[in-house]
């Protein structure tokens, strides 16, 4: 099979579409041939060389993907050689072939054709582990979404419209506010021009945001925690502004407010399983109905994946890149 090598960490042109060997299944494993995967900017940094597999994950990069299973290994019941299906990987989602526990496999669901499903495992399970599993968004309270229109940042306006929660995002363009707002944002903010702390205590008469979800980390630490309402709660996943930053726990104690930071890739099985288990259950019956879609900017052959790191990182798309194997 073919699948992209990085040989030596360095910019997108250190991707290389090589062939290699094909992955075997193991017990309780599967194999999907590989329909596309999604550039995440875990991805990036794996290519920059900051961000290596955990221990046993395939090497190439890729944390989701669609395609047909085409291979059973050991000890698997419940699907069948040709199922379609999406998958959330540890790794080497952008090859040809993959193998991939069994309890990270997903239907595609009803309505979403089999490329665009490779936009749905890792966002929706990094946004329902963190924004109802861990932060437990609930009706009438209020979100805040910093990058609402990234991949992650589309799926959660999505899910918490649907739970009957109120968001409010930040973007840097009007363009991409707009889309936001198509999506259900009630409250845009341009964070280029206002402070999105401001701008939430008017939106909720001083009240602030009950859960924020974080993609910046140090850098918005301080503000997200004055954003907080009281009883709060900061989900941070990930570190686009900085690892280390200055907290006023005194702000903290005053609010009664909660901080998680957590990552998806390098959970144990049965964590991942866990939250798959969860997305299925509570998330593919809003997607089989209609109420939730992936929102996909475009799609790019995988042996140019070159190309799609280097749109997501000029963040010139609204929602997923893709990569597609056909």
């Amino acid at each position: 099979m073919h699948a992209i090598t990085i040989d030596e960490p360095g910019g997108p042109e250190a991707l290389v579409w090589a062939e290699v060997p094909d992955p075997v299944p193991g017990e309780g494993e599967v194999l999907i041939e590989v329909a596309a995967s999604a550039v995440n900017r875990a991805d990036l940094l794996q290519r920059q060389g900051f961000y290596d597999p955990p221990p046993g994950a395939s090497p190439y990069p890729g944390l989701e993907c669609s395609g047909r299973i085409g291979v059973l290994g050991p000890g698997v019941s419940g699907w069948a050689v040709g199922d379609e299906v999406c998958a959330l990987l540890g790794g080497g989602g952008y090859a040809e072939k993959v193998v991939v526990p069994v309890g990270q496999v997903l239907p595609v669901p009803k309505g979403v054709g089999l490329v665009q499903a490779a936009a749905l495992p890792e966002v929706v399970c990094t946004v329902w582990s963190n924004v109802f599993m861990v932060a437990h968004l609930r009706p009438g309270e209020t979100l805040l979404v910093h990058g609402g229109s990234s991949g992650i940042g589309t799926m959660a306006i999505q899910l918490a419209k649907a739970v009957g929660a109120k968001v409010a995002v930040t973007a840097g363009t009007r363009q991409k506010l707009d889309r936001c707002a198509e999506l259900g944002a009630d409250i845009l903010i341009n964070y280029r021009e206002q402070d999105f702390v401001e701008e939430i205590a008017k939106a909720t008469d001083g009240a602030g945001a009950d859960v924020i979800l974080d993609n910046m980390g140090a850098k918005y630490l301080d503000r997200n925690v004055r954003a907080l309402a009281v009883n709060g709660r900061l989900a941070v996943i990930g570190l686009q502004g900085g690892v280390k930053g200055e907290l006023n726990l005194g702000a903290l104690l005053s609010k009664r407010a909660a901080i998680s930071a957590t990552s998806l890739r390098a959970r144990p099985l049965a964590e991942k399983t866990a939250i798959v288990a969860a997305v299925r259950e509570h998330v593919w019956p809003l997607l089989d109905g209609g109420h939730v879609r992936p929102v996909v900017d475009r799609e790019i052959p995988m042996s140019d994946a070159a190309a799609a790191h280097r749109v997501v990182e000029e963040s010139v798309h609204i929602g997923k890149v893709l990569l597609v194997t056909g």
